[in-house]
Protein backbone atom coordinates (compact mmCIF):
# COMPACT_ATOMS: atom_id res chain seq x y z
CA UNK A 1 0.00 0.00 0.00
CA UNK A 2 1.52 2.78 -0.97
CA UNK A 3 2.24 5.75 1.88
CA UNK A 4 -0.46 8.79 1.83
CA UNK A 5 1.08 12.21 2.58
CA UNK A 6 -1.19 15.08 3.91
CA UNK A 7 -0.06 18.50 3.84
CA UNK A 8 -1.70 20.72 6.34
CA UNK A 9 -2.07 24.70 5.56
CA UNK A 10 -2.20 26.93 8.30
CA UNK A 11 -3.44 30.37 7.36
CA UNK A 12 -3.82 33.38 9.67
CA UNK A 13 -5.34 36.96 8.62
CA UNK A 14 -4.19 39.30 11.08
CA UNK A 15 -5.59 43.17 10.34
CA UNK A 16 -3.11 45.66 9.61
CA UNK A 17 -4.27 47.69 12.39
CA UNK A 18 -2.97 44.96 14.68
CA UNK A 19 0.52 45.92 16.63
CA UNK A 20 2.45 43.10 18.43
CA UNK A 21 4.84 43.82 21.44
CA UNK A 22 8.25 41.67 21.77
CA UNK A 23 6.49 39.35 23.60
CA UNK A 24 3.19 39.34 22.34
CA UNK A 25 4.78 38.11 18.51
CA UNK A 26 6.88 36.12 20.54
CA UNK A 27 3.73 34.22 21.67
CA UNK A 28 1.59 34.44 18.44
CA UNK A 29 4.75 33.22 16.22
CA UNK A 30 6.37 30.40 18.65
CA UNK A 31 9.52 32.50 18.09
CA UNK A 32 12.05 32.56 21.07
CA UNK A 33 13.28 36.84 21.69
CA UNK A 34 16.60 35.92 20.39
CA UNK A 35 15.11 34.65 16.77
CA UNK A 36 13.10 38.21 17.08
CA UNK A 37 16.18 39.66 17.69
CA UNK A 38 17.95 37.87 14.70
CA UNK A 39 14.89 38.90 12.42
CA UNK A 40 15.68 42.32 13.31
CA UNK A 41 19.03 42.68 12.89
CA UNK A 42 18.83 40.96 9.23
CA UNK A 43 16.26 43.58 8.63
CA UNK A 44 13.05 40.75 8.05
CA UNK A 45 10.89 42.66 10.40
CA UNK A 46 11.19 46.69 10.78
CA UNK A 47 9.45 47.28 14.61
CA UNK A 48 8.51 50.54 15.76
CA UNK A 49 9.96 52.09 19.13
CA UNK A 50 13.24 52.24 21.04
CA UNK A 51 14.67 49.41 21.73
CA UNK A 52 13.10 45.73 22.81
CA UNK A 53 11.21 46.78 25.57
CA UNK A 54 9.74 49.21 23.51
CA UNK A 55 9.13 47.36 19.86
CA UNK A 56 5.90 46.97 18.26
CA UNK A 57 5.48 44.99 15.35
CA UNK A 58 2.65 45.73 12.42
CA UNK A 59 0.52 42.29 11.80
CA UNK A 60 2.37 41.49 9.01
CA UNK A 61 5.25 40.56 11.03
CA UNK A 62 3.42 37.72 12.49
CA UNK A 63 3.33 35.72 8.81
CA UNK A 64 6.38 37.19 8.02
CA UNK A 65 8.11 35.41 11.26
CA UNK A 66 6.44 32.28 10.82
CA UNK A 67 7.83 31.94 7.19
CA UNK A 68 11.07 33.15 8.54
CA UNK A 69 11.50 30.51 11.36
CA UNK A 70 9.72 27.78 8.91
CA UNK A 71 12.61 28.29 6.35
CA UNK A 72 14.93 27.99 8.86
CA UNK A 73 13.65 25.02 10.51
CA UNK A 74 12.68 23.50 7.05
CA UNK A 75 15.70 24.62 5.05
CA UNK A 76 18.18 24.32 8.04
CA UNK A 77 19.28 28.27 7.34
CA UNK A 78 21.16 30.94 9.07
CA UNK A 79 18.91 34.33 9.52
CA UNK A 80 20.53 35.52 6.83
CA UNK A 81 20.04 33.03 4.79
CA UNK A 82 16.50 33.39 5.35
CA UNK A 83 16.59 37.13 4.53
CA UNK A 84 18.19 35.77 1.27
CA UNK A 85 15.74 33.59 0.25
CA UNK A 86 12.82 36.00 1.07
CA UNK A 87 14.41 38.96 -1.02
CA UNK A 88 14.49 35.98 -3.80
CA UNK A 89 11.08 34.93 -3.20
CA UNK A 90 9.86 38.72 -3.50
CA UNK A 91 11.63 39.06 -6.68
CA UNK A 92 10.14 36.32 -8.25
CA UNK A 93 6.12 37.56 -7.09
CA UNK A 94 7.53 40.68 -8.63
CA UNK A 95 8.55 39.34 -11.61
CA UNK A 96 5.43 37.03 -11.89
CA UNK A 97 3.46 40.10 -11.60
CA UNK A 98 4.86 42.08 -14.53
CA UNK A 99 5.06 39.36 -16.57
CA UNK A 100 1.36 39.09 -15.92
CA UNK A 101 0.57 42.90 -17.12
CA UNK A 102 2.03 42.23 -20.28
Amino acid sequence: MADIQILITETVVVEAHISFTLLALCQASGADPEQVHALVDEGLLQPTGQGPDNWRFSGEALTRTRKALRLARDLELSMAGVALVLDLLAEIEDLRSQLQRR
